[in-house]
């Protein structure tokens, strides 16, 4: 997955919002500071996460709850065609409508019916405090073009309490020319056209609103950034200012030379900046604030490239000062930047768009809820919905994303991409675009919580800090990689479940059903990377392969794994770990599936039941010279000729307290316990040490109890003791420690059992 090309190219859209770019500065400055980049956002990050688990819903404009009669917009006063014509006429005239509307104090108009051709080098700019309530035979057709970016209706930073209500706004996707580009710096990728963009604007609702054809997105909910001045070696000089404000001589400091003027219409009414792209200058800093006397108003220390300034009351100016000694190669930026806050948007559609349906790109307090997304295609990320500001790419910060009860089909790569950002809420969604990703978190977004949603032929690929509960996968992979990642209660239908944990336990699963219905599909769990914790997995039916496979490190906790009815000719290969009251059963058919122990490390099956089937030769198979198997406190049924445990070659066997029961056998060469194979007997040992001990095994005939006759040669002593056998017998070696074990018969008492009895190869 190229994510990085992706937060590349949202990086350059940033520039485009804000028609200001950081510069050939910005890319050397990323990589030496990421981690300051990190901790800037950490108490962004914090306050997402408590507003994500408190369940504060954003509520959007005031004005959306406000019942009113729109006013309908006079045409010929304003000089605007509804007939698809006059592009430049009709889009001043809805503009200067608008306006009027807002100096009026007229919170709510609308158009007659038609089709309005919006100018391809301008837009719609909506004021605030207003209601745009379109019936749904209006039409906003952008004037097609050429260009690589544009908007066609816009709310800009600085607008607040809007409504945007009905009504279709249609790009020029299929009439678009493509060939060319805005400039020779930009990408020529034309995949910045735009339907709605919401740039720094507070209190949005967007409802029912269709959004197709455009050469970008539907809906962009975005940032609005502007470099208001870089500084370089020369704007700074050697010396800091004190705790009074005043300037006072230190070699080890430099200063700026000039206090950095705050007046700046964007600091003026967002009363806020950042410091950033810092290069061959520390990340953290300290400010004094002069008013516009050149009195002394403030002074902090210890703040943060990225991190938000709040300019205090009746500042004009600010100076920087920097733990360094001199200025040599120094540059730095100071920017404004406003998210987009409080957004709702909800029971719309957005589909046919080239990119995606909706781009989250710099917001905090955004729910989309109840809206149909669908058929994205033609330049990547082809998704439904973005979350991805760029943050770490000179961007903005995604925060508090609640994502509710919408419908996502028949998109090219994504339905959902939760790339960067704090705090998100993706609940009741149905992810439905079949064999492409349905959810994607990548590893720049943090606590996501993702619940009761249905992945129906759609992909989940998920790295960290994520908690998935309550939710639905059929005929798809879900994919869990990384740590700090939770899942409770996933229901899944021929569909794999694959966890791959960077930390130990660093990913928890608990009560998740498997169900393999479709014996042509892959179906079941996949373990891989560092050891978990898993409870309460139960995995049913036959699947093409195997239900059960992987890799992990030893030392994993697996606590009621049921996996019953395993494919017969595959089985289950399983990774090193204690199984605590599991069960496994096998499907019948063919023979040779068996449960495969087959790793280096550690197996402990403590108080497990294995039902076996009629036709499987084997139950546990265990075969790796660095295995360190125990089955103890297990109940075994075999319902044919069946090996309850044959171990070929390990490096520590102990096999205590266990239940075997064999009433269907109709071979008496059959051994339950297997050490080592008749056809290796000649052969050097590979069993290093064995423990059988307590057992009682029982059979309708008398088989073979405990074999260890062809453990090899030089075989060391294995222990046999304190076992008890009803019909069955031993075949042991000649050096095995042997105490204590039971013969019984139906029909006559114990018989202590010291010898060995050779058997018939089987």
């Amino acid at each position: 997955m190229k994510w990085i090309v992706w937060s590349v190219l949202i990086a350059i859209q940033v520039s485009l919002w804000s028609q200001a770019g950081a510069g050939a500065w910005f890319t050397r400055a990323l990589a030496s500071n990421a981690h300051l980049l990190e901790a800037a956002a950490s108490s962004d990050t914090s306050k997402a996460s408590h507003a994500i688990a408190q369940g504060e819903l954003p509520v959007g404009a005031p004005l959306a709850d406000v019942k009113l009669t729109p006013q309908v917009i006079d045409l010929k006063k304003w000089g605007i065609h509804n007939d698809g014509t006059k592009p430049i006429e009709t889009t001043k005239g809805i503009n200067k409508a608008l306006q009027w509307a807002n100096k009026n104090k007229i919170q709510s108009v609308t158009l007659p019916k038609g089709t309005y051709l919006i100018d391809k080098n301008s837009y719609i700019n909506m004021v605030s405090n207003l209601i745009f309530d379109l019936p749904n035979d209006v039409v906003i057709q952008k004037e097609t073009n050429a260009k690589e970016f544009y908007h066609t209706f816009y709310i800009g930073v600085g607008v607040q309490n809007v409504v945007l209500r009905g009504g279709s706004y249609k790009g020029d996707k299929g009439t678009h020319d493509f060939k060319k580009k805005d400039s020779v710096h930009s990408a020529g990728t034309h995949e910045s056209g735009y339907g709605i963009a919401i740039e720094g604007a507070n209190a949005v609702t967007i409802d029912g609103v269709k959004a197709t054809e455009f050469t970008g997105d539907g809906l962009m909910i975005g940032g609005h950034g502007k470099l208001i001045m870089d500084l370089y070696a020369a704007s700074f000089v050697s010396g800091e200012f004190n705790d009074k404000g005043k300037a006072v001589a230190n070699k080890q400091k430099i200063r700026t030379k000039k206090p950095i003027s705050l007046n700046h219409s964007l600091l003026l009414s967002q009363k806020k900046f950042e410091i950033t792209n810092n290069i061959k200058l520390p990340g953290t800093f300290d400010l004094v604030f002069l008013d516009k006397s050149g009195k002394f108003v403030e002074l902090m220390k210890g703040k943060k490239v990225r991190e938000t300034i709040a300019i205090p009351n009746k500042a004009a100016s600010v100076h920087l000062i920097f733990q360094k000694a001199d200025s040599k190669d120094a540059y730095i930026e100071l920017w404004s930047r406003t998210v987009s806050s409080d957004i709702v948007v909800r029971n719309s559609e957005f589909a046919y768009n080239r990119r995606q349906g909706i781009t989250v790109g710099g917001a905090d307090r955004v729910l989309i809820q109840n809206n149909e997304l669908h058929h994205m295609k033609g330049t990547l990320p082809q998704s439904g919905i973005d979350v991805e500001g760029g943050y770490h790419y000179n961007g903005h910060f995604n925060s508090n994303i609640y994502i509710k009860d919408n419908d996502f089909h028949s998109n090219a790569s994504y339905d959902l991409i939760l790339y960067d950002g704090a705090g998100a809420l993706v609940e009741g969604n149905r992810m439905r675009s079949k064999g492409v990703i349905g959810l994607a978190i990548s590893e720049p977004f943090e606590g996501a919580v993702i619940q009761n949603n249905h992945f129906d032929g759609a992909r989940i690929l998920a790295y960290h800090n994520a908690t998935f509960i309550g939710n639905r996968v059929d005929r798809a992979l879900a994919s869990f990689i990384g740590t700090n990642v939770t899942i409770d209660g996933m229901a899944l239908t021929d569909a794999v479940l694959s966890l791959s944990s960077k930390d130990a336990f660093g990913i928890k699963v608990s009560n998740v059903t498997i169900t393999s219905k479709d014996k042509k599909l892959e179906s079941g769990l996949a373990l891989w990377g560092k050891k978990l914790r898993l409870d309460n997995i139960t995995i049913t039916g036959e699947s093409s392969l195997r239900t059960v496979t992987g890799g992990i490190e030893p030392g994993s906790i697996i606590n009621n794994l049921k996996v019953r009815g395993f494919n017969s000719t595959y089985g289950v290969s399983l990774p090193p770990a204690t199984y605590n009251n599991c069960e496994f059963s096998g499907a019948e058919g063919a023979s040779h599936g068996s449960i495969g122990v087959s790793l280096a490390g550690k197996y402990v099956f403590n108080n497990c039941t294995f039902n076996l089937s009629k036709s499987a030769w084997t139950g546990i198979s265990a075969d790796h010279a660095k295995l360190d198997l125990t089955v103890k406190n297990s109940t075994f049924n075999l319902l044919g000729n069946t090996q309850a445990v044959n171990v070929q070659s390990a490096k520590n066997v102990v096999i205590e307290n266990n239940t075997i029961t064999g009433n269907a056998l109709t071979s008496d060469k059959i051994e339950i316990i297997k050490l080592n194979d008749y056809w290796k007997r000649n052969d050097k040992h590979d069993i290093l040490a064995a423990i059988i001990r307590g057992n009682e095994i029982i059979t309708n005939i008398p088989a073979i109890g405990i074999s260890t006759a062809y453990a090899g040669i030089d075989a060391p002593a294995y222990t046999v003791e304190n076992n008890k056998l009803t019909n069955a017998k031993l075949a042991l070696k000649e050096n095995d420690a042997v105490h204590q074990n039971e013969l019984l018969t139906p029909s006559t008492s114990a018989i202590p059992a010291s010898g060995t009895t050779q058997p018939e190869a089987q």
